[in-house]
């Protein structure tokens, strides 16, 4: 695990595992917010999977899947959603990061 802080309420990772939220959990994140599409390879867990632990360990997440068409309007306003909601600071995940740091910075104009 790869963590990359973009500032104070937001940092970036590419792919996590279920059995790397304990650590997530202990260095003080809250909440978590998964960019990757499902089945984008054959060994990357599933957000279900993801997102149960999450939940174990009292860690908000969503998923806000970017796949293949990159960042949507309709990924920033659910990530707008998810950083005014949840509770920060806040993981953002993908493949390699770059979709959660792509996303996140679209949103800062509308954020002010």
């Amino acid at each position: 695990m790869d963590i990359r802080q973009i500032n104070d309420e937001y940092s970036v990772s590419g792919q996590i595992t279920v059995e790397d939220l304990d650590e997530i959990k202990a260095l003080g994140f809250k909440s978590i917010v998964c960019h990757r599409p499902d089945f984008e390879a054959p060994d990357q867990p599933t957000f279900d999977a993801i997102a149960a632990r999450a939940a174990e360990l009292g860690l908000e997440i969503t998923h806000i899947p970017v796949g293949p068409m990159g960042v949507t309007a309709d990924a920033v306003t659910r990530m707008v959603d998810a950083l005014d909601e949840f509770q920060r600071p806040m993981l953002g995940y993908c493949r390699s990061g770059a979709r959660s740091t792509a996303v996140y910075q679209q949103t800062q104009h509308i954020r002010g």
